[in-house]
């Protein structure tokens, strides 16, 4: 990537940043981090490996839209696209619908080191995976819950919609798999009010490369169906451990605590969240999931609070470790 353009993704980051310690009640803070004590800590380590999740899934997708048996080694190494996952969710956190500043930075980190159109490729797949994930993880965790709680006619007709939502959506992401996303979401793009008239004349320049970028999304489904289910199920095992970021901060305040319940709120919380997509960094919408999944499960008000107030720091800690990495690479690359 360009000196400039990692330049303007690492300031991008940094006035995100500050913004996000803007967001902090010191005082607030201090006091959860007394109460959590080393729970905190393993909250934040526990990323470390989560993140190994998604790098693997990606690194799988890269290997499938590749030619049949070629080794990604010297071309991607692993722990270098570690580095540029962990700085892509980082950028990631601070922009509304998560997509907008992380998949450009990984594109342009990986289009000089396999080209354009299969970085682009191998990273819408990537999104569409790890949002494929999500639906899965919000479907299975709506069934269970009716299986093991009470649930009243209200509770019901929600899950009942949560659920249909997510079988539609997952027959929308399974047709782009099979047919191609990138043509089918730029057509709907020059039909939209606010960017038809970019996105007309974008298609018509980058009609090929659309068309290249689409077959390999195909063919990684259609002939390599075990490279992708690898990948969902890796992105859905993730879903389900970092359930357990929950369990170490609530094992502060609630040593009784289970897994399942922590399964259930961040089920609910990153659904509520993602509905307020167009929030800048979440806020509010993250802090009413917690408060509404956790009082739902009849954990206080003042520990879904806590909660939020915990998720939110590691949030930040992680960010700045991203925006770190990409102010590394960069020196690296001057040296």
């Amino acid at each position: 990537m360009k000196k400039k353009y990692q330049n303007a993704f690492f300031i991008f980051g940094l006035c995100v940043l500050i913004l996000m310690i803007t967001q902090l009640d010191f005082k607030q803070v201090l006091q959860g981090l007394l109460h959590a004590g080393f729970w905190f800590p393993m909250a934040v380590v526990l990323w470390a490996f989560l993140y190994l999740y998604n790098t693997s899934s990606w690194y799988l997708i890269i290997k499938g839209t590749g030619k049949p048996g070629e080794s990604l080694k010297g071309k991607v190494p692993f722990w270098w696209l570690y580095k540029v996952t962990i700085s892509g969710f980082a950028l990631n956190y601070a922009t509304p619908g998560g997509l907008m500043g992380g998949e450009p930075y990984r594109i342009m980190e990986l289009a000089p080191r396999i080209g354009t159109e299969r970085a682009s490729s191998s990273v819408i797949l990537y999104a569409m995976t790890h949002i494929f994930s999500h639906l899965w993880f919000w479907l299975i965790s709506a069934v269970l819950f009716c299986i093991m709680r009470p649930v009243n006619v209200v509770l019901t007709g929600i899950l009942l919609l949560v659920v249909l939502f997510c079988l539609l959506l997952i027959w929308f992401f399974m047709s782009g798999y099979r047919k191609g996303l990138a043509n089918r979401v730029m057509n709907l793009l020059r039909h939209l009010p606010l960017v038809k008239k970019w996105a007309r004349p974008f298609v018509d320049r980058h009609r090929e490369q659309l068309d290249e970028i689409d077959r390999q999304i195909a063919a990684l489904h259609k002939q390599n169906p075990r490279i992708f289910f690898s990948a969902v199920l890796l992105e859905l095992a993730c879903r389900f451990t970092s359930a357990l970021e929950i369990l170490f901060i609530l094992h502060a305040l609630l040593p009784s605590v289970n897994f399942m319940d922590c399964v259930f709120i961040l089920a609910f919380t990153s659904l509520f969240a993602n509905l307020l997509f167009f929030m800048p960094l979440q806020l509010g919408g993250r802090e009413g999931g917690f408060y509404l999944s956790a009082t739902r499960l009849g954990i206080t008000t003042s520990s879904s609070i806590f909660l939020a107030l915990m998720v939110r720091l590691r949030e930040l800690i992680w960010t700045g470790i991203g925006l770190l990495v990409i102010k590394i690479e960069k020196r690296r690359k001057e040296e």
